[in-house]
């Protein structure tokens, strides 16, 4: 309690240092993970509450987010001083009617990184709440998730002990709600041989079992840690907008921590896929420098604008000054359109977050709503002109679904026709649509046999994808879906991305002499990546050919 006087980093105070090899991480809370399968929610998905610690030092920045949550969702703000925060907001005109106060004592603003996380039994089922031991000898902070559980009336399970003694942080997570989650290997660090916190040392496949088990991450991607974050979150440098777009800070060439990053993303390109199959789509955001130029290797702060926060049809974005902010600002809307972007000062002088070594994502977290209606699709970017196009979608709600459409209209139209989507399969729903010579919005809308609707983008009809016509032929289409084999040259097997092509078709390998050595027929179902290990005796200039109602495309390799 007596540290609520004192405000504390997002990283270990001087005291904090001297005690840590003392304090008592673990506890008795454990609790075994989830009796059946469970999903690990992303943060574009719906938003039942906010989650906040008031901390009077940023009152300010709090102010901001909570006006912004108020017209998002419900909001819980952590404070023993209601009354004085109360006056507060009301005296900067916040409706107070969706926020709610937990009185329960706290150590520090940083909620991120010691709240629980969403989860969901058998994909949309059982809401409930996943909490591992902070990585901060603050021991009220790493009981909040069970206050927030107890006051929301939610159910919580814990990694505090036993062999699932996992230490983890917020800020260095995050999940594409369908099993894959990425962070930084802090988390492999944090939990070795030696660690200072007391938990049992653990393999990489024992951590990846943990969060298994208590998460649903099936596939628990981590990078090289950075030399510049000291805090080591992928929060600060990375963020997913949806399930294959990543948002990654960009430095200058050779400056501070650009060229890890940019190891670490070439890194995930050459060794991950997209649930869909696809190569991660990534979006580069310039971190910004001090005003004198200064980057976080040159004594600049660790700026950014990734460490931002989507909550339901707004997103709060980290700023700084005008001349930076503005084009940040844009892009994200850009990449987002029809979200309310909404711009939040942490660099200024008399609440200055950023020199903490944090930003907006790390002072929010959130807990999901009861039954969701979830719907994942791959938005179709480009189209041949006079075309058919094929929407697929996979929907699902725990009272079923009722009907999906989609919603579409060509550019420049003021009214979206509808197109009602089929049932396929296993919450798959299908429907085509007919491109002529304009490019096409849409979005899909589905209804639950609850009665609840839902759309995709969540802030449609503001929002909606574009589908590009392009005037080319069904070869020249082709051409462009199937990527530059890679590596090439190679001495041992060779990658191809392959986009969205239409039917089944072929691949086969012939050598200079036109000899075939090698004959595989791809399916509609297998596409994606596809992987070709190439036998030994194969040498020198290899003639790969794509064969399908497209036509034939052919490729060049060089084996050694």
């Amino acid at each position: 309690m007596a540290q609520q006087s004192e405000f504390l980093p997002k990283g270990l105070s001087e005291a904090e240092k001297e005690l840590i090899t003392e304090f008592q991480f673990t506890s008795n809370r454990f609790t075994p993970p989830p009796t059946g399968p469970v999903r690990a929610a992303a943060e574009w998905e719906e938003v039942e509450y906010l989650l906040v610690t008031w901390e009077s030092n940023f009152q300010g920045i709090l102010r901001q987010i909570v006006a912004a949550g108020v017209q998002e969702c419900k909001v819980i703000i952590t404070t023993q001083n209601q009354a004085s925060v109360e006056n507060y907001l009301t005296a900067g005109g916040v409706d107070l009617s969706n926020v709610s106060f937990l009185n329960e004592p706290w150590n520090s603003i940083w909620i991120r990184d010691y709240a629980g996380n969403t989860i969901y039994s058998d994909d949309v089922g059982e809401l409930a709440l996943t909490d591992w031991i902070y990585n901060r000898p603050r021991p009220m902070d790493d009981i909040m998730p069970s206050a927030h559980a107890s006051f929301t009336g939610t159910d919580i399970y814990i990694t505090d002990s036993g062999t699932n003694d996992l230490v983890n942080t917020g800020g260095n997570y995050m999940s594409d709600g369908l099993g894959n989650a990425f962070a930084s290997s802090l988390i492999l660090n944090e939990n070795e041989a030696g660690n200072p916190y007391g938990v049992s040392v653990k393999t990489e496949a024992q951590i990846d079992g943990i969060m298994q088990a208590y998460m649903g991450i099936e596939n628990y991607i981590k990078m090289d840690v950075l030399p510049y974050d000291v805090i080591h979150h992928i929060d600060m440098h990375m963020k997913l907008l949806d399930e294959e777009t990543l948002l990654v800070s960009r430095y200058p060439s050779g400056v501070a921590d650009g060229p890890q990053i940019e190891a670490n993303i070439d890194y995930v390109l050459s060794n991950f896929q997209s649930v869909f199959g696809t190569p991660y789509d990534v979006k580069w955001i310039d971190a910004p420098p001090s005003t004198s130029g200064s980057y976080p290797d040159t004594g600049g702060y660790y700026r950014t604008f990734s460490n931002s926060l989507i909550l339901n049809k707004t997103v709060l974005v980290p700023t700084y000054r005008p001349e930076v902010d503005d084009p940040a600002l844009a892009y994200y809307q850009e990449l987002m359109p029809g979200y309310n972007i909404v711009g939040i000062d942490v660099d200024n002088p008399g609440e200055n977050l950023i020199s903490q070594l944090g930003a907006l994502h790390c002072i929010t977290h959130t807990i999901g709503v009861e039954e969701p209606l979830w719907i994942v699709h791959q938005p179709i970017d480009e189209a041949i002109s006079n075309s058919s196009v094929q929407i697929d979608a996979m929907i699902k709600h725990i009272s079923g679904i009722n009907n999906a459409k989609v919603m579409w209209r060509e550019e420049g139209s003021g009214t979206f026709n509808e197109t009602v989507m089929s049932f396929v399969s296993d919450d798959n729903w299908t429907a085509n649509l007919n491109i002529v010579e304009t490019n096409v919005e849409y979005y899909i809308i589905a209804e639950a046999n609850s009665g609840k609707t839902l759309a995709r983008p969540i802030v449609a009809p503001a929002g909606y994808w574009t589908i590009e016509t392009m005037l080319l032929s069904v070869n020249d289409w082709a051409e462009q879906q199937i990527s530059s084999a890679y590596p090439n040259p190679t001495t041992g097997k060779v990658f191809f991305n392959l986009g969205k092509l239409d039917g089944n078709f072929k691949v086969s390998i012939y050598n200079m002499l036109g000899q075939n050595l090698y004959t595989k027929f791809i399916e509609s179902d297998e596409k994606g990546q596809l992987e070709i290990r190439l036998k030994e005796s194969w040498q020198g200039t290899l003639i790969f050919t794509f064969e399908g109602d497209f036509g034939r495309i052919v490729k060049k390799v060089v084996k050694f």
